[in-house]
């Protein structure tokens, strides 16, 4: 009996799976839609156990629905944003840009290695303009909303 050789194997089917976009989701209204979204892991530079647990059972899950016939949206993205990611570079006497790319580099290329079933065309960063311009606008549009309505409420003389 030969010997099963995972990283040969595993390398070729990964590919295959990229090079044909086997996840990418696809727009088709005739199937019913599920999303699967876990939470956005922070860019600290290599994943570990609790990673490798929570996006397989996201995995595990939107494998599932793809074969019930489901029309699947698993997407990626980074919890990126802030001072802890400042904090972390500046200890390490690096730029934070540099620093936080340079960590989701890694944890992609490692998360990738799982073979997870992530649409990684559709991946975000909390810390790239365009998601937190999109942020403070929806942010800005509840606020003037409420506003609004704060207005209308004083005007009418309801408290």
């Amino acid at each position: 009996m030969q010997r099963y050789n995972f990283k040969a194997i595993e390398k070729k089917w990964q590919k295959f799976w990229e090079v044909n976009k086997i996840f990418k989701s696809k727009i088709d209204n005739s199937k019913k839609k599920f999303y699967c979204l876990e939470m956005f892991p922070y860019p600290s530079g290599k994943i570990h156990m609790g990673h490798v647990r929570n996006y397989t059972i996201g995995d595990v899950l939107s494998r599932y629905k793809a074969l019930k016939g489901y029309n699947v949206l698993h997407p990626m993205g980074w919890d990126s944003f802030g001072m802890p990611a400042e904090n972390a570079a500046r200890k390490n006497k690096l730029d934070p840009k540099q620093w936080t790319q340079d960590n989701i580099r890694v944890m992609k290329n490692q998360l990738k290695q799982l073979g997870l079933s992530i649409d990684w065309d559709r991946e975000i960063s909390t810390c790239s303009p365009s998601y937190y311009k999109q942020q403070q606008k929806i942010f800005l549009d509840l606020y003037n909303k409420a506003w609004s309505i704060e207005k209308k409420v004083m005007l009418i003389g309801i408290q």
